[in-house]
């Protein structure tokens, strides 16, 4: 099977492309022939504004050199996983006229809301979901700038109306059932949305002392770290590693029994989940799927969690974690502080996360997965054609 994958790039790698990454990899252990077509916002500090506008509404760039990339590779399947802003909807269009069907993973919110998060002044909004998202303009949602937000909501609008998200993607993938049904209430058709997870390929960990909580990721405010700081404050004895960088690190400085770890390598990531207690996710915004959850499992790691969004499903409350009142420091240290006085069962509990792990997140059965995804596509795209020709 040739494989094309689309995505446009980060300034600074995160999840999004550290799964993307995972599953090229895992593709050509498979023996699989891929190829990607990536942009990566580095080039828009060479941009006119101008220019940046219409390539984010529709670039001719894309479909210019996705046609001569297809011409040249000619995919059975074209796997996307971001199109803004460089590559654009255009790429959906180019699909349909190379013959091709497309498979889209859904990392985010960013159909449905300017921020991507259904997120605003620290609270869950869903104000513009299912609606034309014009207070979203208002309220400068993209970036803090009403002139970017109406950028963004003038092509969501646009290809609405002209049925690209609707018409032009043959499935879309969605994280968790949480998502799924968020998708569907924004208007995505239900009948093109299919369920697959994140994956890792980490073998079972060495059997080595825990101690101490954990949290990995972005130290900003939908990641809850005024809520893991306050938290900390109240529980001064706990010990609490924190792996990552962001605006909200200056909350953690000074805290007693809080050490910043800054932004360690994946390898490093994965040695301090094998020596903690629990991996803390104090999100206060809807999150897709953090792959530090399905690390965590991997690595026999329980979670506390925030009980928000997908992680309520994700986090079986008392089997492979514990789950708490989102934004509530006092239900934070609780959780906490239980499971600090209760190692045999957070013990216990991580064995569950890595059977969980094993049964429904390991490499395999992502592979599975995705070739069922594929091959679906691949055959209705096939006797589309062939229904065309009778």
């Amino acid at each position: 099977m040739r494989i094309l994958i689309v995505h446009n790039r980060y300034r600074l790698e995160g999840g999004e492309d550290a799964v993307v990454n995972a599953e090229i990899s895992l593709l050509k252990s498979h023996r699989h022939e891929v190829e990607e077509y990536s942009r990566n916002n580095a080039e828009i500090e060479r941009m006119s504004y101008i220019n940046l506008v219409t390539q984010t509404i529709w670039s001719r760039k894309t479909v210019r050199e996705f046609m001569a990339l297809s011409d040249n590779f000619r995919p059975d399947v074209i796997h996307t996983h971001n199109t803004f802003p460089l590559i654009s909807p255009s790429l959906y269009w180019a699909a349909e006229r190379a013959g091709v069907p497309v498979v889209q993973t859904l990392h985010n919110f960013r159909l449905m809301c300017l921020n991507a998060l259904f997120l605003r002044e620290a609270k869950v909004c869903e104000d513009c979901q299912g609606r034309l998202p014009w207070r979203g303009v208002i309220r400068k949602c993209y970036r803090g700038s009403s002139t970017a937000s109406a950028v963004l909501a003038g092509m969501l609008i646009l290809h609405r109306g002209l049925g690209t998200y609707r018409n032009k993607v043959a499935r879309y993938i969605a994280m968790n059932n949480f998502c799924r049904n968020k998708f569907i209430e924004g208007g995505l058709p239900a009948e093109r949305i299919v369920v697959k997870s994140n994956f890792v390929d980490f073998p079972p960990s060495e059997a080595v002392p825990r101690q101490g909580l954990l949290f990995v990721g972005r130290l900003s405010v939908e990641k809850g770290v005024s809520t893991l700081a306050r938290a900390a404050v109240l529980l001064p004895d706990a010990r609490l590693r924190v792996a990552g960088e962001g605006l909200e690190a200056t909350l953690l400085d000074g805290v007693r029994g809080v050490t910043r770890l800054g932004r360690l390598p994946s390898e490093a990531v994965r040695q301090e989940m094998n020596s903690a207690v629990a991996l803390v996710v104090p999100s206060i915004c809807y999150e897709n799927f953090p792959r530090t959850i399905v690390e965590a499992f991997a690595s026999g790691l329980p979670i506390i969690a925030s009980h928000i969004g997908s992680l309520a499903d994700l986090v079986r409350d008392g089997k492979t974690g514990l789950l708490f009142e989102p934004g509530n420091p006092q239900a934070l240290a609780d959780k906490i502080a239980w499971a600090l006085a209760n190692p045999e069962q957070m013990a216990e509990m991580g064995r569950k996360a890595r059977a969980q792990y094993e049964a429904e997140f390991s490499t395999e059965v992502n592979y599975r997965q995705l070739m069922e995804i594929y091959e679906g596509v691949i055959k209705e795209a096939h006797g589309f054609r062939n229904g065309s020709e009778l």
